[in-house]
């Protein structure tokens, strides 16, 4: 049996179908609610968030998951206040308050399937979004448009063969979408017609001669991925990953092609990718290349969402916090499924 605890979000409570076994509505102090319940057997609460006074303080949440196990309260949160940005959702977490959503829907499915500190992770990931030193030229060189809106080109370029950047690109431009919206992340592919092998919206292929165009059509866009292949002025990109996949075979054949290689990577973002490296053994590889490695990318299943792909453009610095808002909508996408 289940208890609610409502206010403002009634609405949306009353079209739960779950046995019920107490309810309750107004404005209560966070003692209250621990005392009300703290001795009274209930399998779920489920918790509007706006019968608590002083919501938006996080030291409420601190009375209520020190009296009452948090494990078994579901919180509804009003939709797109400030309660549901990273920052703020990182402090719950701290205190393992896991179970959160701002929707009907994800209330049914928190009621079947409780989150763990690993369902919710990224969003700690997300509140710990900065900018780096090392790496703040993803940032730091955007260019604007007239409407002031920002706009970043990262191009990714092979560097051992199939090293595997039409995936990589795919990859990214999914992750971004979760973030920025599909609408505002393209990519190009140059002098290829690979990416048309995805079915995917906003992918597409041209070659050098019609490049500029493209990107002048797509100049609202938040991020544009391009796709070098072979193509060699790489000035109109504002950041380059140049990727290697460091198999034995790979890593030789390269070497006999171009001797003076790893000297032109020098400073530059390598990304070991398809790469099945262990620390030490990138050690190695960059003591004998005579580089550092920006990022040791493993092998991946593209049909599924990948954290690491989060961390990566994290440490490119794509996430800054001036985004938190907007991705508080995106956050509850994970759990709406």
């Amino acid at each position: 049996m289940n208890v609610i605890v409502a206010n403002e979000q009634q609405n949306q409570l009353s079209n739960l179908d779950i046995d019920i076994i107490k309810s309750i509505s107004g404005v209560y102090e966070a003692y209250e609610i621990v005392e009300m319940f703290k001795n009274f057997f209930f399998n779920m609460m489920i918790l509007d968030v706006t019968a608590l006074k002083n919501y938006k303080d996080i030291r409420t949440y601190e009375v209520l998951a020190s009296g009452l196990e948090p494990s078994k309260i579901i919180f509804l949160l009003p939709e797109g206040s400030e309660i549901t940005t990273p920052n703020f959702l990182s402090h719950l977490i701290s205190l393992k308050i896991y179970n959160f959503t701002t929707n009907v829907n994800g209330i049914n499915y928190l009621l079947k399937k409780r989150n763990t500190l690993k369902d919710v992770e990224q969003i700690v990931k997300m509140a710990n979004m900065k900018d780096s030193s090392d790496t703040g030229a993803a940032v730091a060189t955007i260019s604007k448009n007239n409407s002031n809106k920002v706009i970043h080109i990262l191009g990714i370029k092979n560097i051992t063969d199939g090293a595997g950047a039409t995936t990589f690109i795919y990859l990214l431009k999914k992750e971004l979408s979760l973030i920025y919206g599909k609408e505002n992340i393209v990519a190009i592919e140059i002098d290829k017609n690979d990416f048309k092998l995805f079915v995917e919206k906003n992918m597409y292929s041209t070659d050098h001669d019609n490049l500029n165009n493209l990107l002048s059509k797509f100049s609202s866009s938040k991020v544009i991925l391009v796709d070098l292949n072979n193509y060699t002025d790489e000035s109109f990109c504002n950041d380059i990953i140049y990727l290697i996949e460091p198999s034995t075979i790979k890593l030789n054949r390269l070497v006999r092609k171009d001797r003076n290689i790893f000297t032109r990577l020098v400073n530059k973002k390598v990304v070991l990718n398809k790469s099945l490296l262990l620390n030490n053994d990138i050690y190695d590889f960059e003591s004998e290349a005579g580089i550092k490695v920006f990022y040791n990318m493993p092998p991946l299943d593209e049909r599924k969402r990948n954290s690491i792909v989060h961390d990566f453009l994290n440490k490119l610095g794509y996430f800054e916090e001036d985004h938190e808002n907007n991705n508080s909508s995106k956050i509850f996408g994970l759990f709406r499924r």
